[in-house]
């Protein structure tokens, strides 16, 4: 029962209502005209041919009566319990059905409710509120909802701020130490090989700081950048393969693409997206692999399909690649330079745009991670 949508519920409560306020009438009356008809001997008027233009009444207290009246009030008994069990049966079912129907119309508001909050997305919280025009049961419903959509959304606007802060205060003395860094290994050009490697090290370490502070700052300015451009996968996939082809090289991956699109959204963004897709298919591929792009259209949505041949993704960690700074292998992730924020950054693309992005498939003969765009 707990299985059950609500609507059923109320459909089998109601009509297991009706089935027993049917049989209590039933039971009930079958018990009346089954006494009646019996005390009907005391009571029966009879009508006979007569020529008088007069009936003759029929006493069966003085007159003895015979079978075939005996059998015409049984058969009478039989045919009124007979009548009322389908009765019973028939006024049940429409009763079932009205209350499906009339169920499905109560909780409509609900239904429409439970739709609204489905489509609810960090970047249309304030788009996604109920207005008050709804029944009374919903109000309070409704209020609270709205209340925690704005609590929400200043949550995560505060969160925003706060990488973007962050990452602005960060910029600066990173800056400041690339630069120092730069002017100490040009000035003490011999240096010994224990130095050379540490600075090496620093300059490795400060570079990917610099860029995770320019991934956070980028993260923080989403929703400010309009979505308005019509963009032509195909070009720009093969713009992405040019990009990144040094990388491919060294590595020995080969870059492949089938499919085209158009989409309605922001170039830069859904650019980045792509790049830091491709570009993670190939630093954790396997070498001589190969990198897959497959662009599909289905249901109204793009389906952008990326695929590499790399060792897989284990399955407990599937999800949890598109959080921050996660990494699922660290030391291989420092050894590429990654930060933990490109797929990241690729979730928050892919929602901005009304879409989504999920690991369609991973095993050890590679990965295939795929965004579904609406179109």
């Amino acid at each position: 029962m707990k299985k059950l949508p609500l609507q059923w519920r109320i459909t089998l409560m109601t009509a297991l209502l009706i089935c027993a306020t049917c049989i209590t009438m039933n039971l009930l009356l079958s018990y009346s005209g089954r006494h009646y008809m019996d005390s009907i001997g005391s009571h029966l008027a009879g009508y006979g041919d007569t020529d008088k233009g007069e009936p003759d009444f029929f006493d069966p207290e003085r007159e003895k009566t015979d079978q075939e009246l005996t059998i015409v009030i049984h058969g009478a008994q039989e045919s009124f319990i007979t009548t009322n069990w389908y009765i019973t049966a028939a006024v049940t079912l429409l009763g079932g059905v009205l209350a499906y129907f009339l169920s499905g119309r109560a909780l409509k508001p609900l239904n429409t409710f439970a739709s609204q909050v489905e489509r609810v997305q960090p970047n249309n919280l304030t788009d996604m509120k109920i207005t008050e025009e709804v029944l009374p049961e919903f109000r309070k419903f409704s209020r609270s909802f709205n209340q925690m959509l704005d609590r929400l959304n200043e949550g995560f606007t505060a969160q925003r701020q706060f990488t973007g802060n962050a990452a602005h205060e960060l910029r600066t003395p990173l800056a400041l130490m690339q630069a120092q860094l730069e002017l100490f290994s040009a000035e003490h050009p011999e240096v010994l090989p224990e130095t050379a490697d540490f600075l090496c090290l620093l300059r490795e370490e400060t570079e990917r700081m610099t860029q995770m502070t320019k991934t956070l700052l980028e993260m923080s300015d989403l929703r400010a950048v309009p979505c308005t451009d019509r963009i032509e996968l195909a070009p720009m996939v093969e713009e992405i393969f040019t990009d990144l082809a040094p990388i491919a090289e060294k590595n020995g991956i080969i870059l492949e693409s089938t499919g085209d699109g158009i989409i309605t959204g922001s170039d830069t963004l859904i650019y980045r997206m792509l790049f830091n897709l491709t570009e993670n298919a190939i630093r954790y591929n396997r070498p001589d692999g190969t990198v897959h792009i497959t662009i599909t259209e289905e249901n109204n949505h793009l389906l952008i399909r990326v695929a590499d041949s790399g060792c897989g993704i284990p399955e407990q960690y599937r999800e949890s690649i598109f959080q921050p700074f996660f990494r699922v292998d660290k030391s291989r992730s420092r050894e590429n330079g990654g930060v933990g924020l490109g797929l990241s950054l690729v979730w928050e693309i892919a929602a901005l745009h009304g879409g989504d992005v999920r690991v369609e498939e991973s095993s050890e003969s590679g990965t295939a991670i795929t965004v579904r765009l609406p179109i």
